[in-house]
């Protein structure tokens, strides 16, 4: 268990967060010097029309810029080189990142490549990235990932089939224009999977061994904000209030793991997003309840807390009536909000599972799990999840 004396460390991009905090991209782009500027998004985003209302804003402040949308889920390690390969012969100086974490997590593999002249699979792992990255701004559109204030990107390695963590502080963007009017254009489905992306964020910083008081602050508040408004939101997806409380949450879960990392969830969904190109939120939801009954004798008064800040009644109960109370619990949640079936159903079978337990058990998400899994272990959890 860590102590308040262990030392910790800190970090987070500058972020404005509100209704109009995206306006400002003009103003921020010119302070942080922007002579020609890489916009990095998807097609999604384009089609919406943020991109044209980002153009406008540039256009504005008289800022050329260079608009670089091939971005998939999942981003992949050719579209990193290809997009550092624009921003080198445009001779741009700076980035924003427009959409949810795909497009941000590109952008940021497009400044470490950019800056450091080398393949971005070089660089995984933590702290690896020597020369500090280009300024890039972060605008969020989804209420879920939070790369807009983390030291982490997540890329897809096409040739080995798995999604490799890059972890430094080199990748924290140099703002966040964090929006809540941002995330108005999102389905339910896309709703959902994000925000139990953001819960599952703030469970797994919360658990971690590497966690602080300043991270439990921001843990448990997300869990908080978000368990009470994701159902509500998914009924009301144009309201601007329960947006914000979304949004909010997100950015509490982003403080929370960015700087308390992350645990076996993530581990096995990076894998399963590798191998099975699956989407990042959904994976997590449907491993959430397997990994808690995993970890949870290992951080009984953790899940209990969490328990307690997902407005659980456990009074008088013991500590397996409250992993009972906890599971069931996440399962109603996922129902109500349509995140249902398991693994198979999205194509995963059984004959995957040695190689998907094998590619977690090396995320370093595995490293600040609370309980050290073996591959025996993971594969279990895979079979649970089927």
């Amino acid at each position: 268990m860590s102590s308040p004396l262990d030392l910790r460390k800190f970090v987070t991009a500058e972020f404005i967060f509100g209704n109009g905090a995206r306006l400002l991209a003009g103003r921020y782009a010119k302070n942080l010097a922007a002579k020609k500027i890489l916009i990095v998004t998807d097609p999604g985003i384009v089609k919406v029309g943020l991109v044209d209302e980002l153009s406008d804003l540039l256009n504005n402040e008289n800022l050329e810029y260079e608009i670089y949308d091939n971005v998939n889920p999942n981003p992949r390690d050719h579209e990193v080189m290809e997009g550092a390969e624009i921003y080198s012969s445009e001779e741009c100086n700076l980035i924003i990142a427009l959409g949810g974490g795909s497009p941000m997590d590109c952008a940021k593999g497009i400044g470490i490549v950019s800056s450091n002249n080398q393949h971005i699979l070089e660089f995984e792992g933590v702290d690896q990235v020597s020369m500090p990255s280009p300024p890039l701004i972060c605008i969020p559109t989804t209420a879920g990932t939070s790369a807009d204030v983390s030291q982490f990107a997540i890329i897809l390695d096409t040739k080995r089939q798995v999604k490799i963590a890059i972890i430094s502080k080199a990748t924290v963007p140099d703002a966040a224009l964090i929006d809540p009017g941002s995330t108005m254009t999102m389905n339910i489905a896309l709703t959902a999977n994000t925000g139990f992306d953001a819960l599952i964020h703030s469970i797994e910083a919360y658990v971690s061994n590497a966690s602080s008081h300043i991270t439990d602050l921001h843990a448990l508040d997300s869990i908080k904000l978000v368990s009470e408004n994701i159902i509500p939101v998914l009924g009301d997806l144009q309201n601007i209030e329960l947006r914000s409380k979304m949004m909010m949450g997100s950015l509490e879960g982003g403080l929370a793991f960015s700087n308390a990392s992350l645990g076996l969830i993530h581990a096995m969904a990076h894998s399963l997003g590798g191998l099975k190109d699956l989407a990042h939120g959904e994976c997590n939801a449907i491993l959430l309840e397997h990994v808690i009954d995993f970890n949870f004798d290992s951080e009984i008064k953790k899940y209990t807390k969490i328990s307690q800040a997902m407005g659980i009644n456990i009074d008088g109960l013991n500590h397996t009536q409250v992993k009972e109370e906890l599971i069931s619990h996440i399962k109603n949640l996922k129902e109500t909000a349509k995140i249902r079936g398991n693994l198979s159903n999205l194509g995963v079978k059984e004959e995957d599972i040695e190689d998907l337990a094998r590619m977690a058990l090396n995320d370093p998400c595995v490293v600040t799990n609370p309980v050290r899994p073996t591959v025996q272990d993971i594969e279990e959890i895979f079979r649970n999840a089927l």
